[in-house]
């Protein structure tokens, strides 16, 4: 899918079925805690399974199976370094993902969240 300009995508009006089918296997990787606390570390920079699990709490068999299915949702990558594997965010992207759900969560939480520029009053 092309980036559209300036880095954004297009604005569709509609979803195509495909499209729709890959954000929400995307979003899945925000659907855990787990999996929520280790791209958040990561975000802070690269990292080993054992890093990565003492980082979040978790026992590395844990950790390596939630690193396993996010290189499968394409939002980390790894790389073997002797017998580790260090493991990163894929790009920018997803921290950008990542931030966007805390920044929503936050407003939410704070009771900060604003109408649609669209649904405000005075608005057509």
């Amino acid at each position: 899918m092309a980036h559209g300009v300036e880095g954004k995508p297009p604005r569709p009006g509609h979803i195509d079925p495909a499209t729709a089918d890959a954000v929400a296997v995307t979003m899945q990787a925000l659907a855990t805690p787990s999996r929520v606390r280790i791209l958040g570390r990561l975000r802070e920079g690269a990292c080993s399974v054992g890093e990565l699990a003492a980082s979040v709490e978790l026992e590395p068999s844990a950790a390596s199976h939630q690193l396993r299915l996010l290189r499968h949702l394409g939002l980390v990558v790894g790389q073997r370094t002797g017998r580790q594997v260090i493991y990163t965010l894929h790009d920018d992207h997803v921290g950008a993902l990542l931030d966007e759900a805390i920044f929503h969560t936050e407003h939410l939480r704070l009771g900060t969240s604003q109408l649609p520029r669209r649904w405000q009053e005075g608005s057509a």
